[in-house]
């Protein structure tokens, strides 16, 4: 036997934890849920660009927005939120049927969501506000209701997660959750409260 062959192997080199060891769930959704933060973000940009130019018009088109239903579904939003971050809390503790329950509460309340919203939609039809009256209608369209297909997304994210309810995989489809609270969080006070 040789020298070499006695001798153990040499200690690996120790690697301070990066800050993507530290984020809960997977690499990928965070991925995901920044670019759609910043599709949102450059969204609400080019709405406030384009209102500057027309702050009478986009004033009184607002005029015609429900905001009571907006902030009753801002209400119905935040608490799914606290449903699925509840639902994580069970699903660390092995808790599956609790899991499953918070997790279906926060998808029924991401059903009233869009329930509110298609009743929103109807009532601008009735008026005959559509995407093509103004600007400020086509911004409130299309972020909108790029919102609510991603609530329905997030809908069937959480029941796929339901039925595999790992910590980490409740924690996934949470983080998912919470992108689409905060961009209603986001959408609601620039798009019908802000003057």
């Amino acid at each position: 036997m040789s020298d070499t062959e006695l001798q153990p192997p040499a200690p690996a080199a120790y690697e301070p934890p990066s800050v993507l060891d530290e984020l809960p769930g997977d690499l990928m959704m965070w991925v995901l849920i920044v670019s759609e933060l910043l599709v949102f973000g450059a969204g609400l940009a080019a709405f406030l660009g384009v209102r500057i130019t027309d702050p009478l018009g986009f004033a009184e088109a607002q005029d015609a927005l429900h905001r009571t239903a907006a902030g009753i579904n801002t209400v119905v939003l935040v608490t799914s939120g606290f449903f699925a971050a509840l639902a994580v809390r069970m699903a660390e503790h092995g808790r599956k049927a609790a899991t499953r329950g918070w997790l279906a509460a926060a998808s029924a309340l991401g059903i009233v969501f869009l329930v509110i919203k298609v009743m929103e939609y109807a009532e601008k039809a009735s008026h005959g506000i559509g995407v093509e009256t103004n600007s400020f209608f086509t911004f409130y369209y299309l972020l909108t209701g790029f919102h609510a297909a991603h609530v329905v997304a997030g809908i069937v994210i959480l029941g796929l997660v339901s039925i595999r309810c790992t910590p980490r995989t409740v924690e996934v489809g949470a983080a998912f959750w919470h992108m689409v609270d905060l961009v209603w969080v986001l959408l609601f006070p620039v798009i019908y409260l802000l003057r």
